[in-house]
């Protein structure tokens, strides 16, 4: 019989953070949502600055507080003990000890070919580019282009569903460039209200295409 062969302990999984200067969203129990830049980043703390003018946050609201961002697979909820970095500068946050509350899988939606019209506008510069959707899900769509857009880029964006239909509008982030230049976008901000209205046009052409088959196998 050996000694000294215990089961082994399981590593803890470490928790994904944004990285330094990542735009992230600082979401409030009463549904503010503040956009903030990541200043620092250590083993176990993150310093953040909110980038929008806003009133000092009470000891109340600081413990609400969730920092939003997008990770490799999804979106990403964190909370933890978050206190004024500086009473003088009440912009400045300070985050230790964090802890995952929830990842979004991005990948949960479902996803449709479909060809909308999009207009994006880049964060950087405010420049208004025209393009089109190749597919949509609930959590981001494929764009056709253009080669301005790189990996990283935050767009706002103005998604044409219809013509009797309201523009679904947010803030996307751009993944990745595929080989044939097109853009994977992930929402980074869009409401519950806008999200809701984008699935179910995705339903709809779901279920347009079901019809469309039914009829060419008939």
């Amino acid at each position: 019989m050996k000694l000294g062969r215990g089961k082994r302990r399981e590593a803890s999984k470490p928790i994904l953070l944004p990285a330094r200067n990542e735009v992230v969203v600082l979401a409030t129990g009463a549904g503010e949502r503040l956009p903030a830049r990541v200043l620092e980043r250590g083993v176990n703390t993150l310093l953040l600055a909110i980038t929008i003018p806003t009133e000092p946050l009470s000891g109340e609201r600081l413990e609400d507080l969730v920092l939003e961002f997008t990770g490799p697979h999804g979106r990403v909820r964190l909370q933890g003990a978050m206190r004024l970095e500086n009473p003088a500068e009440p912009d400045v946050l300070r985050l230790d000890e964090p802890r995952s509350i929830e990842v979004l899988q991005q990948r949960e939606f479902v996803r449709v070919n479909a060809t909308r019209p999009v207009l994006v506008y880049a964060a950087k510069d405010g420049y208004e580019i025209e393009s089109y959707t190749v597919d949509i899900s609930g959590g981001g769509f494929l764009l056709a282009g253009p080669d301005t857009l790189k990996a990283g880029d935050r767009v706002q964006f103005r998604l044409a569903l219809g013509p009797e239909l309201e523009p679904v509008t947010g803030i996307a982030k751009i993944l990745r460039v595929d080989s044939r230049g097109r853009r994977a976008a992930v929402f980074e901000e869009i409401s519950e209200s806008e999200r809701r209205r984008l699935i179910r046009f995705i339903f709809d052409c779901q279920r347009d295409e079901r019809q469309r088959g039914l009829e060419y196998d008939g």
